[in-house]
Formats: C-alpha cells, structure tokens, sequence
C-alpha cells in the first residue's frame, strides 16, 4: 500500500499571509492525522515564508504518525534538526526567490558537502533522504552516500504540456525507482501531484510514500481538510 504524507506548509502560508494566529498549522496536521493520512510533512526555509521554528515543536509534540521535515543543507538548519528531531530529514535545495522548489538536489555535483550533512544527522539518529530528480545518475549518487531513500521529483510528469512529454518523464521516473529499489533505497515521490495525475505514480510498485501538499491545501478550500484528505487516499488506493 502506498503511503500519504501531506505538507501543511500552505496552511502556514494563509497564516503568515496576515501575521496572524490562524490558520493553525498543527490543527491541520492533527486534522490529516484523523483522516488517514500517515505522516505530516513540511519544509521549514530559511527565508519562514510558511513553517516557523515554533511550528516544529509543537509538531513534534502532535504528530502521532510520521514528521518528515524538508530543509536545506545547512549549519543552521542542521542545528534545528537536531533540536526538533523528526522521523526524518528530506534534504531539498533551496534557492533565495523561488516561487516552489524548482528541482532536485544534485547529490552528484555537492556529494563531498552533502556526506558531512547525512553523517552529522545520523549521528543524531535521524534518518534521511534525498529529494532528487528521478536520473539514474541522482540515484547512484544518493546510495553512494548512504542514505535510506530517496524522493523522486515528480514534476516533470506532473506539468507535461502534452501527452508525449508525459509519457517520457513518467518512462524516467519508472526506471529511476527500479535502480533505487536495486541500490536498496526506499522510493518516495512529489511534486505537482494532484488527484487527476497522481494515480500512475502510486502505481508504481517501488512507491512507498507520496509528499503532497498544495494540491491537498487547495482542494481543502471547496471540500474541507479532512474529505480533501480523504479524496486524496482514495485517488493513490490506499
């Protein structure tokens, strides 16, 4: 069975919208919890545009599933991984002005860097994994530092401006999670899914988990966080 995180950062996002107090991040994460989901992620930035350091505590404190916490590999957020100690890190990269993520991390070019950040956080026994475009180069790279998993960037499949250009990217993802699955890694997927698309992916058999947040967060608007959240796991069969 293919598993549902979902990522409240765009809770955060209406939140810090007004400075205000609501909505409430961790609600909505208890609210996801209640509906099936199994795990909560987010992505706390250097820039707090959504997730702030006190949201990780407490979210820390409610998740009663699974806390993956995106970030990029730096000191500083090295530092907060260690003092808010989620199931998992997800290292991502992270440019000042980007509108969403735009890519996967290049674990082949920045492996020398990259080796002292897993090493220092499984140290602190937390685990880790990659978000990396799904290349069998980024894959290779990933296993040779060691780390347990692997997020495959679906949105090359996910924003094909025809029905070729799909077909190529979703190619590229299926090969990419079979040599993640002969390198030993465990295979999760995001980016851009939506319930019209998402179906295929989760199909995959190598697919273990699913990172989806905005499509979640917007359908919420219309249907209320729970159904959306419900939508959602039908729609992946889970």
């Amino acid at each position: 069975m293919t598993r549902l995180s979902v990522n409240i950062d765009h809770v955060a996002t209406v939140r810090q919208a007004r400075r205000a107090a609501e909505p409430d991040p961790i609600a909505a994460a208890v609210i996801c919890d209640l509906a099936g989901a199994h795990g909560i992620t987010c992505h706390i930035r250097g820039d707090r545009r959504h997730i702030q350091d006190d949201d990780l505590r407490r979210l820390r404190e409610v998740v009663t599933t699974h806390l993956n916490v995106e970030m990029a590999a730096t000191a500083r957020m090295l530092e907060i991984a260690r003092r808010h100690r989620p199931d998992l890190v997800t290292l991502v990269p992270e440019r000042e002005g980007e509108v969403t993520t735009e890519g996967g991390i290049d674990a082949a070019r920045l492996r020398r860097r990259l080796s002292r950040h897993i090493t220092a956080l499984r140290r602190s026994r937390i685990a880790v994994s990659l978000f990396i475009d799904p290349q069998i180069e980024q894959i290779e790279a990933a296993a040779a530092l060691g780390v347990g998993m692997v997020e495959l960037n679906t949105n090359a499949y996910a924003s094909a401006g025809s029905d070729r250009a799909r077909a190529r990217a979703y190619d590229a993802f299926v090969a990419a999670a079979a040599r993640a699955e002969e390198l030993g890694l465990q295979v999760a997927a995001g980016h851009g899914l939506t319930v019209r698309n998402v179906a295929p992916i989760a199909d995959v058999p190598q697919v273990f988990e699913l990172n989806i947040g905005h499509s979640i967060i917007a359908r919420s608007i219309f249907l209320g966080l729970g159904e959306a959240v419900a939508e959602m796991l039908d729609a992946i069969g889970a």
